[in-house]
């Protein structure tokens, strides 16, 4: 049954109304009527079926048949933040990272990321990553769409990090403590937050800050990983250890 998010507002007690482009495909793509059925969630935990009553090029009104019961979340709370990287490479990171289970990420400019961010684009691009976000999240069957922040600088990551139950900065030099070393110390209802620095990682100067700040330095192996998988190997670390 296809799934789709909506604003918390759109989704009453006993009716549902769809706008925007989640019309386009259930009229055109899905060639929905009257009758059909489909599951609405609210981004925030909250899903129900629902039975299409009326239909038109503006939007789809339905009526609610029932609330849904679903775990399809991490049992704990990962928060992504990760350096910027060149290209289109951290939509990719948002796309998996959401069919993975990731409930947020904070993109941050460090002092070895190359990308040169621009403010004045920044609306326009959020937009487009919280986009993302959202069909991979309705393509996963996810009842939460992760929340995509907006870029910080490495100083105010660190304060952000911080208000997490734990904390990690995943770093190629660290040869004692292990991501196990995390997991273990956090149960389900908690909240982790991972740093994953840019292409070039982070500098030793870096690191030393975010231990400063109580951010513990982390090993993600032995392999040095690319930037776009070290969020994906932390994620699937944590749905196996909490999971599987």
């Amino acid at each position: 049954m296809q799934r789709y998010f909506v604003p918390p507002d759109q989704l009453l007690d006993e009716k549902l109304v769809i706008r925007g482009d989640d019309v386009h495909h259930i009229v055109r793509v899905m060639r929905g009527k009257p009758g059909d059925e489909l599951i609405a969630c609210d981004g925030e935990g909250r899903c129900v079926r629902a039975r299409i009553v009326r239909l038109d090029a503006q939007e789809v009104q339905a009526e609610v048949l029932e609330p849904l019961v679903e775990r399809r979340e991490l049992p704990i709370e990962v928060t992504i933040a990760q350096g910027l990287p060149k290209g289109d490479k951290l939509e990719w990171i948002i796309q998996k990272g959401t069919e993975l289970g990731m409930a947020a990420l904070i993109p941050f400019c460090s002092e070895r990321t190359v990308v040169k961010w621009e403010a004045k684009k920044e609306e326009k691009k959020r937009e487009r990553w919280q986009k993302i976000a959202k069909e991979a999240a309705e393509q996963a069957h996810r009842c939460r769409v992760p929340r995509v922040e907006p870029p910080v600088g490495f100083a105010e990551l660190l304060d952000l990090a911080k208000r997490h139950t734990a904390c990690a900065i995943a770093y190629e030099q660290e040869n004692t403590t292990s991501l196990r070393t995390v997991l273990e110390r956090v149960a389900p209802g908690d909240s982790l937050c991972v740093l994953i620095g840019p292409e070039g990682g982070f500098t030793a100067a870096e690191v030393a800050r975010a231990e400063q700040a109580g951010i513990l330095p982390v090993s993600l192996g032995p392999r040095i990983l690319r930037t776009e998988t070290a969020s994906q190997f932390v994620l699937a670390a944590v749905s196996y250890h909490f999971e599987c």
